[in-house]
């Protein structure tokens, strides 16, 4: 299997190659402030939009100008990503005024780079990189050492190199075309319920807390933010200020990052034998910008990392040989019973207990939900299975999308009350196959 796998990791650069990287990284966002500029103003004035090609010719007049000698001591795969950065801006900005239907959203009209707004970086082509185990070799900025030794792997083919600064640190990420042995992961499904108490909750038992990164460094993030007010604009200790401001985020992401590294391995298996790993994994399809709008929430929400989770659990399985399915955003995970299956009306929010008022059943409200997925996973057939039907599955690795299974239903408590059952069945919407749940009493 051929993957496009990146590397990110901090450079230890002296300081004549800090001021390099700075100035590449200014070019890099001047270039691209003058394609939009450029593209702009030709619009105004001819009312037609300027493709990538007569950008390309303008620029290259105007690298070759007197006024522009700077210019050419960049590297030159410098200037042609930043004008490719720009035409890519204004492609998914014309595809989303293509797409658009009401009047709902924004554009998004590509917009300037302003310093003190946008992150510091540039890119540079990777086959003018070379890398050994402690540094790596840049176009006209020479060896730069890794702090971190062994780490980027010096096989396989760079297809883009791009150096990042973020809290006055500067790091390098290598996207490398790379073969991998997706062995077929061979263990029992899961079911996972992403959460804002615990990160994760697993079918099998398996509880993934939240640490809350952002909520425990709040008090601080207050007391530095009320330092950066009372100091001088323009002074030197307001910019002191502003680093301690950017360093604490940066730590904070540092260890979100870690806690949902740790979960998305344990979950998919990553060193577990194949035999161990789950063939399918159960998720839901949550509306992350949707909750997002509970402002009661959503910065609880965006220190739990739902979206992020989901994202490294999709391609990690892809790895690991194991298959996604994906649950309909509407299906009852939570309000259904795993035991008997009996469908409760309405669960609020605040109850973290799910009782069952036929069964008795009294469990966890996430490992629950998390039990459902589980079920809904292990009766839908794996790519290539045929299902009793006689319908081949279409779960897929690359968009987890279930096809036709049916959930046995469970005949406990049927003569209290009408058991719901959920069919999986494909159906069209758009340009994509999606999953319908089906009602059905018996």
């Amino acid at each position: 299997m051929n993957i496009s796998r990146a590397y990110k990791t901090e450079l230890a650069p002296t300081t004549q190659q800090r001021d390099a990287f700075a100035r590449c990284a200014g070019t890099a966002r001047f270039v691209y402030n003058w394609a939009l500029g450029f593209r702009k103003a030709e619009y105004e004035r001819t009312k037609k939009a300027v493709g990538r090609a007569e950008t390309q010719r303008a620029f290259g007049a105007l690298k070759r100008g007197d006024d522009a000698t700077w210019l050419r001591e960049i590297p030159s795969r410098i200037p042609l990503y930043a004008l490719l950065s720009a035409d890519k801006a204004f492609a998914n900005f014309f595809r989303r005024l293509k797409n658009r239907k009401n009047g709902n959203g924004k554009l998004g009209f590509p917009r300037f780079k302003a310093r003190a707004r946008c992150k510091a970086s540039f890119q540079v082509w990777g086959g003018d990189v070379r890398i050994e185990a402690d540094r790596i070799r840049l176009p006209k900025l020479g060896w730069i050492r890794l702090k971190e030794r062994g780490y980027l792997p010096t096989e396989g083919r760079a297809v883009t190199v791009t150096i990042s600064e973020r809290a006055g640190r500067w790091f390098v990420a290598v996207q490398i075309d790379q073969e991998i042995d997706v062995q077929p992961a061979e263990g029992p499904a899961v079911g996972i319920d992403l959460g804002i108490s615990a990160l994760a909750v697993v079918s099998d038992g398996r509880r993934f807390e939240n640490n809350k990164r952002l909520g425990k460094a709040l008090r601080k993030l207050r007391r530095a933010q009320r330092r950066i007010a009372r100091r001088q604009k323009g002074g030197q200790n307001r910019r002191k200020a502003v680093a301690e401001v950017a360093g604490l985020h940066y730590r904070i992401a540092c260890l979100r990052a870690n806690d949902t590294h740790q979960a998305t391995a344990a979950i998919t298996g990553a060193r577990r034998t194949p035999a161990e790993r789950p063939a399918s994994i159960g998720v839901e399809d949550l509306n992350v910008s949707g909750m997002m709008k509970n402002h009661h929430l959503a910065r609880a929400l965006a220190d739990a990392n739902m979206r992020e989770i989901r994202r490294q659990i999709e391609y990690k399985a892809g790895w690991y040989g194991s298959e996604i399915v994906t649950a309909d955003r509407w299906y009852p995970s939570s309000k259904t019973c795993s035991r008997c299956g009996t469908l409760k009306d309405e669960l609020d929010l605040s109850v973290r207990v799910y009782v069952c008022d036929v069964c008795g059943l009294k469990i966890d409200r996430d490992l629950n939900a998390a039990k459902n997925l589980e079920q809904l996973t292990s009766s839908t057939p794996r790519s290539g299975e045929t299902d009793a039907c006689g319908e081949e599955g279409k779960t897929s690795q690359s968009n987890g999308e279930a096809a036709s299974a049916k959930q046995e239903p469970c005949l406990l408590g049927a003569a209290r009350k009408p058991i719901p059952t959920y069919s999986v069945a494909p159906t069209q919407r758009g340009d994509r196959e999606t999953t319908e749940y089906r009602t059905t009493n018996r």
